[in-house]
């Protein structure tokens, strides 16, 4: 059966089940605040003992444990089912990106599973990040020249 994009398109919106946007985006906008709330929290309580400079690091290092652990009970996963975007927090969402193929891929060995596989979720994120903040860097660096 041949379709054309037009039948194609009217068939995919009938088998499609409708999206509750706006839920989806409360959820996603509260669980993204609740996390960025926590790491508020958490700042201000190192900032009882520490300067800005070293609680800002203990957050970001807490967070970052609180992501792990929770993901590996597979906790973190049952809230981005329902959150969405709301969990990709740059630094908790690129923890759990790590820790989940490691996860995943243990039984396969340190090496040829661990070792192999642990950045194929977060491997593209690094590289492209870096590449664009390459360009980002020798654009700037040019229009320093230039103007």
């Amino acid at each position: 059966m041949k379709l054309n994009p037009k039948q194609y398109a009217e068939m995919v919106k009938r088998a499609s089940p409708s999206s509750p946007v706006w839920r989806d985006c409360a959820w996603a906008f509260g669980v993204g605040g609740g996390i960025c709330a926590l790491g508020e929290a958490l700042r201000q309580l190192f900032l009882l003992w520490y300067d800005a400079a070293l609680a800002g690091t203990l957050t970001s290092v807490s967070l970052i444990f609180l992501s792990a652990a929770v993901t590996l009970p597979g906790w973190y996963q049952k809230l981005a089912a329902h959150a969405g975007a709301g969990t990709l927090v740059p630094i908790t969402g690129f923890a759990n990106s790590v820790v989940s193929p490691a996860i995943e891929f243990k039984p396969e060995g340190w090496i040829t599973g661990v070792g192999a596989k642990i950045f194929s979720i977060a491997g593209p994120v690094i590289a492209y990040g870096t590449l664009a903040s390459f360009v980002w860097g020798v654009l700037y660096w040019l229009i320093g020249k230039v103007g």
